[in-house]
């Protein structure tokens, strides 16, 4: 089956190498002709383990191929899918569709066969509504049906969920969408992978609505952590005792300073601004996206404190370790560094930072930071360390060699990668989140 990709970013891209190495034909479609430059030169716009090697194989295969030209992209697709970006938009935190519908639009103008129109992007309820009727619009001749099908990729391991996923989701009204999705798909029927068909509608709830669960349950381990700090509990046994509860589970349980990157932040404001337009508040959903904003300052308030209160940290220079909202990526996108960074900042403290994959975004986020080589250049007069991303590169620091290096043992541990019985025994003043 060919299937063309328009939108060659994230989801776009894993997406159409990851189909293209089940046997499609696949090409992905972009306006960026630097971006597509780069991907014929085996350049990835995105860091995502594996990726690389999985594009550069489809691509000597024959499977996958990249263009600007979308009318002829689409050419033949049984299968279009809309994969591009739906930031919140500026002034209401709505999702900006903008980009969807333009492709929408030209999709409609461009068709010279029937097809299915698969929105691959996070988009609110009704979106696909719109879809079809701009498609309607276009006056196109031909069969055409809107489906929902929304990823759940998780940065850092992208490729193992689309071949491996919990579940894959389909919003269809028609068989001739649902037809064409199961062959889409069906190169994972062999693994058992559930697929569920529901309206599209309901397709398109489902994205954010789990989302702002998972949101939910990070930030209730969050504040679990401080009640533990205030009464001399211990967060990680408390994650454990509540996860190993088959009705809860131990995913998304993790003390740390607070969700960041591409979908959290995002498609919570998102689903914030749907249920205000439909009058049905959801507010738990309102309570964590308050929770998690105020969390991230307090984290570099709790640095601040190690350095021995505002008034004592002034002047004061911290290694940050750690940029990226979490490892396995160099995605800045609502990085709790950055507000970390700051705090820090605004009281006079100057920052090093390190980080694997994520300095060359952060530079233009993060003016007032210093970038460095690696990790102990960021330590080395340091007053206080904090890890503020669990990347393995920081899990076996030689401690002796930091203690060596930094003017002070002080180390403020955001992610608990390390013991507090540990440390002390190492000699360090070691600050975690909900631990003593």
């Amino acid at each position: 089956m060919k299937i063309a990709m328009v939108g060659s970013g994230y989801v776009g891209l894993v997406s159409g190498a990851c189909f293209a190495d089940f046997g499609h034909d696949v090409v992905c479609i972009d306006k960026d002709q630097s971006k597509i430059d780069r991907l014929h030169e085996g350049v990835m716009p995105i860091y995502e383990p594996g990726l690389d090697a999985l594009v550069a194989s489809n691509v000597k295969a024959g499977r996958l191929s990249f263009t600007t030209d979308l009318a002829e992209g689409i050419k033949g697709a049984s299968a279009i899918f809309i994969a591009v970006g739906t930031p919140s938009r500026r002034g209401d935190g709505h999702a900006d569709l903008s980009f969807v519908y333009a492709v929408a639009s030209e999709v409609g103008e461009s068709l010279s066969n029937e097809a299915v129109i698969v929105t691959k992007s996070t988009v609110p309820v009704g979106t696909g509504d719109e879809v079809e009727r701009i498609l309607r619009d276009s006056g196109t001749p031909h069969r055409v049906a809107v489906v929902s099908n929304p990823e759940f990729l998780r940065e850092g391991a992208a490729i193992s969920d689309f071949k491996r996923p919990d579940r894959i989701v389909i919003g269809a009204e028609d068989d001739f969408g649902r037809e064409v999705m199961r062959e889409v798909y069906r190169p994972l029927f062999l693994n058992e992978s559930p697929i569920l068909f529901t309206s599209r509608r309901s397709s398109e709830l489902i994205k954010y609505a789990a989302n702002a669960f998972l949101a939910t349950k990070i930030t209730f381990i969050n504040e679990m952590a401080d009640l533990c700090e205030k009464v001399g509990g211990n967060v990680q046994d408390v994650a454990r005792g509540i996860g190993l509860d088959g009705r809860i589970g131990g995913k998304f349980l993790h003390a740390g300073p607070g969700y960041g990157g591409s979908c959290f932040p995002k498609d919570t404001l998102a689903l914030l601004k749907t249920a205000e337009d439909y009058e049905s508040p959801v507010r738990i959903v309102e309570a964590v996206v308050k929770v998690n904003d105020l969390r991230k300052r307090a984290m570099g308030r709790k640095v601040l404190e190690a350095l021995g209160g505002t008034d004592a940290a002034r002047g004061k220079r911290v290694a940050m370790l750690g940029l990226t909202f979490k490892p396995n990526t160099d995605d800045m996108r609502d990085s709790p560094a950055i507000t970390i960074a700051q705090t820090l900042a605004d009281a006079g403290v100057s920052v090093a930072a390190y980080d694997p994959e994520g300095m060359e975004l952060a530079k233009p986020l993060m003016p007032e930071v210093e970038m460095v080589a690696d990790p102990y250049a960021a330590i080395e007069d340091a007053d206080a360390i904090a890890i503020v991303t669990e990347w393995d590169a920081f899990r076996a620091l030689d401690l002796d060699r930091v203690k060596g290096l930094a003017k002070a043992p002080v180390l403020v541990d955001l992610r608990n990668i390390y013991q507090p019985e540990m440390m002390r025994e190492a000699g360090f003043s070691y600050t975690s989140v909900g631990r003593h």
